[in-house]
Order: structure tokens, then sequence, then C-alpha cells
């Protein structure tokens, strides 16, 4: 880790980045976490995978750390709201937030430094109420939510108690917000959030992260609205290009309006035998019932414990079983529809096929 970066982090969580990154950080993090530590609105646009959350994060988490040390954190409500597009999204950053905090929590206490006990908890539609009662008498640290979750805290009286000690937000995924009512809908709780805040005589920053997201200018005025003596969002631009290798592939016999027996046994052939030569496989299909037949067939040429079915129909635990399963290695393939949302961390992909017509 460079020099610069030591010196902004708190001990431990600068020796955790080190230990846990040797590579150092990213371009986004060098770039955006000077701006982030001096309180200033960011907007971060850079390719997945290059740590987007920590970048988001990390700068909040050593801010805990450091008032802690100081004997200034006052806790009670959530320092830091994250507010995802996605449920999906939203449960899968609560799960990877949980191993950062774990290990920088051992590396403090390898160092000698005290635990802030930084707590970790997510409020979206699919909330039990038990849960949301339990953060009602004991508040999160950091609050990962929707959208519409947010709009819910900020009307009623509980959730604006809850929320009124906010003091960073970071909209992820800002630039599927920034293309219809949606977006502008979130604009909206964030101008109400940022009012609530102050009237608590706080300052909200805002962080906005995105791979792909264009006119930057347009999406920092989603981000930061258009108030006047508001310094401008801080734009970070790593780029969002990506290398892409893309075939389309045809059975060996002539086209016609509906597959043959014959042409779909070619075409299960073939996913088969690319399957077999990949890691991991993703296989979207446009129906439910298109992406049972498949599972069944490929079961039956590759083997039923490394293939799994993601659709609608499922249970949820059926599907974030298999997203877990996919995640940690254990499936050679999974088929699925448009259940499965774009954005979850689902860990490294090597190919991606489309069966039929996007």
């Amino acid at each position: 880790m460079p020099d610069s970066t030591e010196t902004l982090f708190h001990p431990a969580v600068a020796s955790w980045f080190t230990r846990r990154f040797p590579g150092g950080p990213t371009a986004p993090q060098s770039a955006a976490w000077p701006h982030i530590a001096e309180g200033s609105d960011v907007l971060v646009a850079s390719p997945t995978g290059t740590g987007k959350t920590l970048t988001g994060f990390l700068v909040a988490i050593d801010a805990a750390y450091r008032a802690a040390e100081a004997g200034k954190r006052e806790g009670g409500t959530p320092e830091v709201l994250y507010i995802s597009p996605l449920r999906a999204l939203a449960v899968d950053v609560h799960e990877n937030l949980h191993v950062p905090l774990s290990e920088i929590r051992e590396e403090a206490a390898r160092l000698g430094y005290g635990d802030p006990e930084l707590r970790v908890a997510v409020r979206t539609g699919d909330t039990p109420p038990a849960e949301r009662a339990a953060m009602r008498k004991q508040s999160p640290d950091l609050l990962v939510t929707t959208p519409e979750s947010l709009y819910l805290l900020l009307t009623a009286p509980s959730g604006r108690a809850m929320v009124r000690g906010v003091r960073t937000v970071i909209v992820d995924e800002v630039h599927t917000l920034a293309r219809d009512k949606r977006g502008s809908h979130l604009s909206l709780s964030l101008e109400r959030l940022d009012a609530l805040v102050a009237e608590s005589g706080g300052h909200l920053q805002r962080i906005g992260l995105s791979a792909t997201q264009r006119p930057l200018d347009v999406v920092a005025r989603l981000l930061s609205g258009v108030h006047e003596g508001r310094p401008p969002t801080v734009i970070i631009d790593c780029g969002h290009a990506r290398d892409l290798n893309v075939a389309i592939e045809l059975p060996d016999s002539e086209l016609e309006a509906v597959a043959s027996g014959g042409q779909f046994s070619d075409i299960l052939d073939r996913i088969a035998d690319h399957t077999r030569r990949h890691r991991t496989t993703l296989i979207f299909v446009n129906t439910r019932r298109l992406a049972e037949r498949v599972t069944r067939h490929l079961s039956e040429r590759i083997g039923g414990t490394h293939i799994a079915a993601h659709h609608g129909s499922l249970a949820k635990e059926r599907r974030l079983d298999a997203e877990q399963r996919l995640k940690n290695g254990a499936l050679k393939a999974l088929v699925a529809t448009a259940s499965l949302e774009l954005g979850i961390d689902i860990g490294e992909i090597d190919l991606v096929c489309q069966l039929g017509s996007p």
C-alpha cells in the first residue's frame, strides 16, 4: 500500500488492507479515498471487479475505528446508509461486509486496538417484522437498504429517528436509477434525508458507485442535487470498457421455425462440451420451463450434482442456495432466467451462454 494511503487510515485498517491486498489499492480506490476522507461528494465510475464496495465503505469503517479510539463514537443510529436498487445485491453486500469487518477486528486485536463493534443490518421489503423491531431497539452502524425502503423509513416517525444520524450515503449501481422515475424518486428521498440530517446538525456526504454510467455529469447531478453553494461532485472516471469474446454458434443442420429434437440435442451437446472445458458457466434461458428442461438434459450429460436451475418458481431458499454454490465453486453450471439479478456477487464466471434470443 502506498505511503499516502497508509497515512490515510487507522493502523488496524491499513494493516488489514496490506495483508488482504498485497498488490495495493485499485485505481478507483487510490483516486477516491482522499476525496471521500475530506467529506466530498464522490461519483466513482470503474469496471466490475475493481473493489467499488470497499471504495465506498472503507473510509467510513476507518472513521468508526478512529472515533472509538478517541472516545467520540456516539452510536445509536446508523452513520452509513448503503442503497442498492436490487434486493439481492443489498443482501449480498451485507454478507460481503461481514468478512472484512471480522478480519479488521482480528487485526485490531492483534495490534492492541479496541473494537468499535460495528453492526451491519439489511432493511428491504423481505426483512421480517422481528428484525425490523430489533433494529429500532438496537440500531446498526451500517444500514443496507433499497430506494423504496428508504422512502418508507423517511415517512414513518420511527424510521426518521433511525436515519437522522446518517453521515454517509452510498448509492450503488447508480446508473440503473438514472434512467427512469425510480431515480427521480430516489433523488427526492436523498433531499429529504439531507434535510433531516441537516436539521440534526449534521452533513450528508453522498457517494455513487457504478460500472456503466454515462454521461457522468448528469449522474453526478442526480446523486448530489442542484444546491446553490454545494461544492461540485468529485468524479472519478476509471473507464468501463471490458474485453469481450463473443461468438454465435448454430446447429449443423439447417435452421427451422421450431428446433427439432435433433437440433436441440446438438445444442445441448455443445453447451455441455463448453461447460466441461470451463470452470464455471452461466446459461441464460427465457422461460422457467426451459430452465428446468435444460438443467435436466445437461445433468444427464455432465452429472446432476454439478448443475442447478434458478428461476422465479423456485423457493427463495433454493435460489439462494444455488447462488451460494455457484459462488463457492460447487457448481459447474447454473441455468437461469431473469430471476438471477445481474449485479449480485456470484464469483468468477468463465463463460456465459444465452440459449435463444435474449
